[in-house]
């Protein structure tokens, strides 16, 4: 897996994002995934000398807001099983073992329905 920051995320997406945007499915990304609106909802930069709008540090605000709670569940599986810490799988793969080790999780904590 590369270092925080690089190319790696966006390279290894799923080849065919616009068909996931499509269907609804959109990301949240930080700032150092700028030029991915096709697959990410990225915050929007202060420009040097611009201020940004109420609004937009409105949208800022509501999207990192998001991506921390979506951060601490990340936080939370990581800490609970140690072999999702260094996981080097296929982004499209690790999807069936998150899931799997969430419904763990869930009965763990009692919180099935």
């Amino acid at each position: 897996m590369s270092p925080p920051g690089s190319c790696w995320p966006t390279a290894a997406a799923d080849p065919s994002p616009t068909a996931r945007t499509e269907a609804g499915f959109h990301a949240l990304g930080d700032l150092g995934y700028e030029g991915e609106a096709a697959i990410l909802t990225v915050p929007i930069k202060k420009t040097p000398g611009v201020n940004l709008t109420d609004e937009q540090k409105q949208i800022n605000w509501l999207q990192a807001h998001a991506r921390a709670r979506a951060e601490q569940a990340n936080a939370l599986l990581k800490t609970t099983f140690k072999a999702l810490r260094r996981v080097s799988l296929d982004p499209s793969q690790i999807g069936r073992i998150v899931a799997a080790a969430l419904v763990l999780l869930h009965i763990e904590h009692g919180r099935t329905t």
